[in-house]
């Protein structure tokens, strides 16, 4: 007797128990994310149509996404791309994937904003994917933005982002050292800077540690090298009133803090803590 067909509904099952088995976090989802790419369709479609039969020639194109998941490799690179404020982000090997605790950056960095409609102007350093200058720009109809980045790649990749997202003609993207070539007069200055001390590489989960930059990811010796350079440079890039928002490491709160207090700036209040109940996001203000 022949076998059944294999369905999408029996092909997620089997691979979310491989991932679960594995210590996979999100083992469903993952397997619903490689089916969808590998068959040129929706997460919705692989759940809605779980009776639908899999084409046997796609079978050793999943398999191999699924090797690689199991590998290590994160979904996202795997896809080519990731959700990020309810936008779809492009990814390179220069760039971080975007994660939801830095969405916290973004929640923090509108309430510093009276008016969403101001012409404001906004300066995003270490912009990687562009992530959050866009999701920025998108809730600020009238601003405009610059990022910056270190590598030519992650800021090729967040001008396709910007252009991806129908920002293009309101934020510009820019190869530099943080803010070493720009004069000031923004209203906003955003970070998510490397924060993992040098020691602590090793210890990250694979799927960071193999995948993710390590310029994007190393912040020297304590953790707090690229904070020194951009506390001292918020004061003259920021306007009377401005605010800087910084994304933060576990325990880097008080240190943070202390850089933005010693540069002249006021710490608003307590850094906004993320969906883990961390503090993640430190707003200081140019009196």
């Amino acid at each position: 007797m022949t076998a059944p067909p294999l369905t999408l509904g029996g092909l997620r099952r089997q691979l979310a128990t491989r991932f679960s088995a594995a210590g996979i976090d999100s083992p469903d989802l993952d397997a619903a994310l490689l089916i969808a790419h590998a068959l040129g369709l929706t997460t919705a479609d692989v759940r809605l149509r779980g009776a639908d039969p899999v084409a046997p020639e796609a079978l050793p194109r999943i398999e191999a996404y699924a090797a690689q998941r199991l590998a290590g490799m994160p979904v996202a690179r795997l896809v080519g791309e990731k959700e990020f404020w309810s936008l779809s982000f492009a990814l390179s090997p220069e760039t971080l994937v975007p994660r939801p605790d830095t969405e916290t950056v973004v929640e923090a960095a509108l309430a510093t904003i009276a008016d969403r409609a101001a012409p404001l102007r906004i300066l995003d350093l270490g912009t990687g994917s562009g992530a959050i200058l866009a999701a920025l720009l998108v809730e600020l109809p009238g601003a405009t933005g610059i990022g910056v980045d270190q590598s030519e790649g992650a800021a090729r990749t967040a001008r396709d982002n910007l252009a991806r997202a129908g920002l293009q003609g309101r934020g510009t993207v820019i190869v530099g050292d943080w803010a070493s070539a720009l004069g000031g007069g923004f209203d906003l200055v955003v970070s998510n800077p490397p924060y993992i001390p040098s020691i602590d590489i090793v210890g990250l989960a694979i799927e960071v540690r193999e995948n993710d930059p390590l310029a994007a990811l190393d912040g020297g010796t304590d953790g707090l090298s690229s904070y020194r350079i951009i506390a001292a440079e918020a004061p003259r890039l920021l306007k009377a009133g401005g605010h800087l928002v910084l994304e933060l490491g576990i325990g880097q709160e008080a240190e943070v803090a202390a850089l933005a207090g010693a540069a002249g700036l006021a710490i608003t209040g307590p850094a906004r803590r993320d969906l883990g109940g961390i503090p993640r996001a430190l707003v200081a203000r140019r009196s």
